[in-house]
């Protein structure tokens, strides 16, 4: 019989090559700046922990996507989904939002989910055009397939950008069949919806190494007082 090391490694799917996601600032509408980044498996049980209040929180589908968001982020650490990646925002260390998704193959990703903590600055737009940027830019996919769970999302994504619709395509997270983003959709869009600069500034950076949370009364008080939201 093998050992458990054998048998895990049965469990964990295959793995692609890639290309780590490289950081940048956005300068938010408050003046403060945020700074995007990738995420380590790590470094998965803070971001946990900021997730689990939302859990309950009914407004704006925040129960839905929380759920969801977490069990894909466990899922990540555990080795239990394919080719998944994870995107941060962070005001001076404090996580801001979350967004996260998948490779399908060298030519296709998938948007997972979008949520935003720190609400009332575009946090979630500005980290969904990350990843979009993650997936055109430096993957170098052809197309990103998403869809929406509130009103809100598909405000953002599917009227902003705007998409296309691929329903013969039915999206991993059910409900509506999907919609796509595509390399031409995402360069015309670009120059209005896709912000920040490189290089991080070596301070900036050196602040967001370690994750901070806001305390639980802090991301419900903001989900619920704050206009705008999540995906």
């Amino acid at each position: 019989m093998g050992s458990v090391t054998d048998l895990e490694a049965l469990l964990r799917p295959p793995a692609m090559e890639m290309p780590p996601y490289p950081p940048k600032v956005i300068t938010l509408a408050s003046g403060e700046e945020m700074v995007v980044r990738q995420v380590g498996r790590e470094e998965i049980p803070t971001v946990l922990k900021a997730i689990y209040p939302l859990l309950l929180v009914e407004r704006d589908y925040y129960d839905i996507v929380a759920a969801r968001l977490y069990a894909e982020l466990l899922a990540y650490k555990r080795y239990r989904v394919r080719d998944e990646y994870v995107l941060v925002g962070l005001i001076d260390g404090v996580l801001a939002g979350v967004v996260n998704g998948r490779l399908v193959d060298a030519k296709v990703g998938m948007s997972y989910h979008t949520m935003t903590i720190r609400r009332g600055l575009r946090v979630g737009s500005h980290l969904f055009a990350a990843k979009m940027e993650y997936h055109i830019e430096h993957i170098g996919q052809e197309d990103v397939l998403i869809v929406a769970e509130s009103p809100i999302g598909f405000r953002r994504w599917m009227i902003e950008y705007p998409l296309e619709k691929k329903y013969e395509v039915q999206h991993e997270l059910g409900g509506v069949p999907s919609w796509v983003l595509t390399r031409k959709t995402y360069f015309d869009a670009k120059p209005r919806l896709v912000t920040g600069r490189r290089p991080v500034p070596d301070a900036l950076l050196v602040g967001a190494a370690t994750i901070r949370l806001p305390g639980d009364d802090v991301v419900k008080r903001q989900v619920l007082d704050e206009k705008g939201g999540g995906r």
